[in-house]
């Protein structure tokens, strides 16, 4: 089950978990720590930050340029024995460390590697927020096993990339749904997956059919892990809605009790 806490801060503005910040330098990119970060901030505060690998290898030259900038602590592993990956028990043994300090409301594991499902899981038996980064070739394990797993590759800069000239043929209807996309549009990288989203959808409305942004977000989060708008072009889950008019209906209600809109929807 998502953590209701994680639900919260997907759709608030104000941080809400203390994050224990764990990399795997042995499978994880030095070119994505900026927009990393910059993720991860939008769940909680990185309380703690630190990166585990052998820094004296060759591989591990790009990680060293950004240690200091962004006040990442490096935990040196030489590797013992060819083959065997000291990292990763290294990692496992201080995150149970964290762990009993009950002092992290979650932790996020930046990693391709499937051997962390193990601790994923025990630390979601825990009940913490455990929120996976790692590239495409992530094994289905590992993202299922975290409440929330974000694909490295939407979050370097290149990922984002400016709208393309309009043609004079079919203008006018770009522009009566203009206010409706982002200024900056995401390269989609993955086909719109319409009937998961769909069910979904079905899962979260009410009996009037309809169902508050929030609470459709959480139960994409619920069924797949990995779920994110920006892997289909949109950088967050109300322009996506909001473009997609053959899906969906949207409409904005007056939160009760706030001057805030709320965005709500349907299945057309």
């Amino acid at each position: 089950m998502v953590s209701p806490r994680l639900i919260a801060k997907i759709e608030s503005e104000e941080p809400t978990l203390r994050l224990a910040v764990l990399i795997d330098a042995d499978n994880a990119q030095a070119a994505v720590i900026e927009g990393l970060l910059a993720e991860i901030a939008r769940f909680g505060e990185a309380t703690v930050r630190r990166i585990y690998g052998d820094f004296t290898a060759p591989t591990s030259a790009s990680w060293k340029k950004v240690l200091q900038k962004y006040a990442i602590k490096p935990v040196q592993q030489f590797a013992y024995t060819t083959g065997k990956n000291a990292t990763d028990s290294t990692l496992i043994i201080d995150a149970m460390d964290l762990l009993y300090t009950r002092k992290f409301d979650g932790f996020c594991l930046i990693t391709s590697d499937s051997d962390f499902t193990g601790l994923a899981m025990r630390l979601r038996e825990e009940g913490l927020t455990v929120l996976g980064f790692g590239e495409k070739k992530t094994p289905d394990a590992f993202r299922n096993a975290c409440h929330k797993f974000v694909f490295t590759e939407v979050l370097r800069p290149s990922t984002l990339v400016k709208p393309v000239s309009q043609s004079s043929k079919g203008e006018s209807e770009r522009k009566s749904v203009s206010s409706q996309v982002p200024t900056e549009i995401i390269e989609p990288s993955h086909e719109f997956p319409k009937e998961f989203v769909l069910t979904a959808l079905e899962q979260s409305t009410d009996d009037a059919g309809w169902a508050q942004l929030g609470t459709f977000g959480s139960y994409l989060t619920k069924l797949q892990p990995d779920f994110d708008s920006r892997l289909y072009g949109y950088k967050k889950l109300s322009d996506l809605v909001k473009a997609k008019t053959d899906l969906f209906v949207t409409e904005e209600r007056q939160a009760s009790g706030s001057n805030q809109k709320v965005l709500y929807l349907r299945a057309k």
